[in-house]
């Protein structure tokens, strides 16, 4: 693993591990000092031992250490993406109804940004400059991670009764954590095959390639 991949990640695990805090202040109770620091603490020490794993795995099946970079900028996006929104909901008190779902496109807007410059420069470690038909396509193909993050975090949150014992704000973020994960896989093959697509001789993405196609 390459210093500069060792710094970078764990800036994502200390950013996960601020970003965590107005989700830990919605969830608990009068969250204790030693918690968020506990939480911080966690990411910021398990992001790089992650990527670490990673690349042991990676001298077998290289695509893996990309795929590692991918999730850990992932991550950092789903915090983003959940730490605006739980913020909104506390500053608000609003956590169901048609705000919910506004603050759930701010926060998936602030997370998409934050995602295409980590991937462009980091995951895909595309060498060009930012160029307008990159970032187009870029924000097309997280325009449908996007109606599957906010469509589906909207259906479970407003569609479905909340189950007894679960508080509005456990709640809304279970919907956030399923509409993160329908949206997971489909930004990483769009990015990868079509966004940040290199050159064949380049590529070098021939085991992603064979999963792909087993799963077609």
């Amino acid at each position: 693993m390459r210093r500069r991949d060792l710094f970078l990640v764990t800036i994502i695990g200390a950013a996960v591990g601020l970003l965590s805090q107005p989700i830990v202040a919605n969830l608990l109770d009068a969250p204790s000092a030693a918690a968020r620091i506990g939480f911080f603490l966690t990411f910021t020490v398990v992001a790089p031992a992650a990527l670490a794993v990673a690349s042991l795995i990676a001298r077998f099946v290289p695509v893996v250490y990309q795929f590692a970079k991918f999730a850990a900028v992932g991550t950092l996006n789903s915090f983003v993406d959940a730490g605006v929104l739980n913020l909104a909901i506390y500053i608000t008190g609003i956590s169901a109804g048609w705000l919910y779902s506004l603050f759930n496109l701010v926060s998936f807007l602030a997370a998409t940004t934050n995602s295409f410059f980590w991937n462009k420069f980091w995951t895909f470690e595309a060498k060009e400059s930012i160029k307008t038909g990159e970032t187009t396509k870029f924000y097309l193909i997280a325009a449908v991670g996007g109606l599957l993050n906010v469509g589906i975090a909207s259906l479970v949150v407003n569609g479905f009764m909340r189950p007894e014992g679960i508080s509005p704000k456990l709640w809304a973020n279970i919907g956030k954590l399923c509409g993160i994960g329908a949206a997971f896989l489909w930004d990483f093959l769009g990015y990868k095959f079509i966004v940040f697509k290199k050159p064949k001789n380049e590529a070098g993405d021939k085991p992603l390639r064979s999963l792909v196609n087993s799963l077609e």
